[in-house]
This record gives structure tokens, C-alpha cells and sequence, in this order.
């Protein structure tokens, strides 16, 4: 890679109204590539720095996942498992008919909800939610939401379609039942400490009390600009809760952490292994059929890209004109950040903002930064 190139990329962003922008790219356990600049909180003149925390949002999947393939590892749960044997709930589906009706359907399997096959949808206004959030108030747990999610019907049948859901807030429950802890716990045990995490947290549906908290942004389309909006976290969908899908909040240097051990084929600047070389390859092996491949192109424009064990994987650079290679994997989030990942060479980046509905982060910062990886 040319650090030269990331420089002159990254400062043209500066016009943008981006706040502060936070990059780390490792190679063989080195930092060989950090950019930060920018505003925490320009409100309150509090520069960016090593200890910022963002909303990574659904980069939380790339733990999820971690954590899923840790105990298929352990022989404790099976990609082709149903679903129901862990969470009862999910043993009577039903899914929408094109009539407008409903009719039954399923198992649902892990598989289908590592690879967002499941049938869910992304509604945080779904029935089931509400209720349950009625019933529990702030005090719903992840278990008793999760469970139901399927008290609404699916929109497909399992493992026909693509379509970006809460699907990982599933397996986050399903981890709950194997492990027999709550899914943060576990996270800290098996993840955190052998990494050194020490900065990655679940966060709280408001999170206005956390000094080290980037202000938060969005998207404003009626006035082209980004804007400042709350601290919220809107997955959080309780005190409780712990979105498996888009629940963290960390800093740049604790991702890259996690990010440098899934490029490194499982192995941590720490020297501890928390995957195998198996495992890895596992997460960044295609699972979508033609079909499925459509739908992600089609809704999600990853066109040229399959998605395996909850993140993206480059299949077809050739199809974007992109000088990167086949195999590179990772995942976004809600607030623009990113994590890329090449274990061929042992590389790995971490792209934070905290912007909001910002499609130039996925259509174009994003893949710029991909194809960077791979300038000479």
C-alpha cells in the first residue's frame, strides 16, 4: 500500500462535513498506517483522539460471528442446526404469501441467519417488539425480544432470498442458550481479554453520559448537509438488550484488534488464538445462490461481492473495475464506519466516522479505501 495516496484520500474528505475521520490499518500484528483528524465534538472543541468512541453499529456483526464460528468450533452448535433446537419460538414459522396471505414455512437454520437468508426483516417496530417491550419495559432481555421476531411472519421462506435483517440479534440469543452466559459476557471472556479490548462496550439506547462518546451525525437530504442529531442507539431496543447485530460502541484501536486477529487467520497481536485458520476461511466463503446474489446487489449495491458468515466477501473485482483481490471480507456500519480485511497478507483496516445515513461512506469511501489497500 502507498501511505501517500491514503494521505492525499483522506484529507480530500475534509470539505465533506465529515467531523473527524480515525483510521488504522495493520499488517502482521504492526500499525502501519494511522490517519485521525477531526472533532470529537466540535460543539465542545474536544479534539478526536486515541480513546474516541464510536456506534459501530452492525460492525458488531463481524463479533457476532466470531463468537457463532468460536463454538463450532467447540462442536457445541452447527451452521446446519435448526434454529428451533436453541430457541423454541422459531419451531412454528409462518411467511407472507403473495396473495397477502400467510402460510407455513421453514426450519430456519444458522446458516440462514449468518447469511441474512432467514426471512427476517429489519422492522424495530414489529409487533412482537412492542408488545414485549410493553409487557417488559426496559427490563426486556435479549432472549424475550428475539423471541419475537417470529410472531410476525417471515417474509420469505428460509434460505430463498437475501435481505438485511435482525438476523445476528438472533445468533447473539442462540449464543446466550450454548454458552449459558449473557451475550456481553461472553463476548469478554472469549474475545475482549484475549485480544486486550479494553474500550468496547454494548451501549444503551441513550448514551448522552459518555464523555468519550463521538457526537453523533446524520444525513440531512432536504439541506445536503450532516447535521448533528442524538446519542441514541436505536438497536438497543431496551437497558437490557444486546443487539448481536449493531449494539457496540468501541474505539479504533480496540476494532483493529479484532480486525488484525480475523486477517491474521485467527491469531491476536496478543498471540492468542481466538479462531482457526478453518474458521476464518469459513466466514469468507459465499453462501448465497444466484438468487440471494441478486438481492444484495440489487438492494444493498455490493455488486461483484457474496456474503458468508455475516460479512461481505469480493468475489468479482473485475466486474468494479477494482485493482483489490478476491477474498477480501469485513463489514460496515449504520454510522459509516468500516472493517476490510485480506488475511493473505495479513492486512486489515478500520474506518471510523459517526455520520448517519451517509451513502457516500458505502458507494464510494469505502471501496476507495479497499482499492488502496492494494496501491503500490
Amino acid at each position: 500500500m502507498n501511505t501517500r495516496l491514503f494521505d492525499e484520500y483522506l484529507d480530500s474528505l475534509e470539505g465533506l462535513g465529515i467531523p473527524s475521520i480515525d483510521v488504522r490499518i495493520n499488517k502482521d500484528h504492526k500499525e502501519i498506517y494511522r490517519y485521525l483528524k477531526g472533532d470529537a465534538d466540535p460543539v465542545k472543541g474536544i479534539k478526536a483522539g486515541d480513546d474516541t468512541r464510536y456506534l459501530v453499529f452492525s460492525m458488531t456483526k463481524i463479533q457476532t460471528m466470531t463468537a457463532l464460528m468460536q463454538l463450532v468450533e467447540a462442536g457445541k452448535v452447527s451452521l446446519e442446526d435448526d434454529v428451533a433446537k436453541y430457541l423454541p419460538a422459531y419451531g412454528k414459522l409462518t411467511m407472507k404469501t403473495s396473495d397477502n396471505g400467510t402460510a407455513p414455512c421453514g426450519p430456519m437454520l444458522i446458516k440462514h441467519l449468518v447469511s441474512m437468508q432467514s426471512g427476517l426483516d429489519y422492522d424495530l417496530e414489529r409487533n412482537g417488539i412492542v408488545e414485549t417491550l410493553k409487557k417488559f419495559g426496559q427490563k426486556a432481555t435479549t432472549r424475550q425480544i428475539v423471541d419475537s421476531f417470529v410472531l410476525t411472519p417471515l417474509e420469505f421462506a428460509p434460505g430463498t432470498h437475501f435481505l438485511y435483517s435482525l438476523s445476528h440479534d438472533v445468533i447473539a440469543a442462540v449464543i446466550e442458550v450454548v454458552s449459558g452466559m449473557s451475550y456481553g459476557e461472553y463476548l469478554k471472556k472469549n474475545i475482549w481479554e484475549p485480544l486486550g479490548m479494553k474500550n468496547t462496550f454494548f451501549a444503551k439506547p441513550m448514551n448522552d453520559d459518555d464523555p468519550l462518546l463521538a457526537r453523533q451525525y446524520i444525513w440531512d437530504d432536504p439541506s445536503q448537509k450532516i447535521i448533528p442529531m442524538d446519542s441514541s442507539c436505536c438497536y438497543q431496543l431496551s437497558e437490557n438488550y444486546e443487539s448481536g447485530g449493531a449494539g457496540l460502541m468501541s474505539t479504533s484501536y480496540d476494532y483493529s484488534l479484532i480486525a488484525d486477529a480475523l486477517a491474521c487467520f485467527g491469531v491476536g497481536k496478543t498471540g492468542n488464538r481466538i479462531l482457526s485458520e478453518q474458521s476464518v476461511n469459513t466466514i469468507r466463503t459465499n453462501l448465497l445462490g444466484p438468487a440471494s446474489r441478486e438481492d444484495i446487489k440489487n438492494t444493498m449495491g455490493r455488486k461483484g461481492y457474496g456474503y458468508g458468515v455475516g460479512m461481505q466477501i469480493l468475489l468479482e473485482p473485475e466486474l468494479l473495475g477494482s485493482i483489490a483481490k478476491p477474498g477480501v471480507f469485513g463489514w460496515d456500519g449504520a454510522a459509516g464506519a468500516a472493517t476490510i480485511m485480506y488475511p493473505e497478507e495479513n492486512l486489515s483496516l478500520v474506518f471510523m466516522i459517526h455520520v448517519r445515513n451517509y451513502g457516500y461512506s458505502y458507494g464510494t469511501i469505502h471501496p476507495k479505501m479497499r482499492d488502496l489497500l492494494f496501491e503500490k
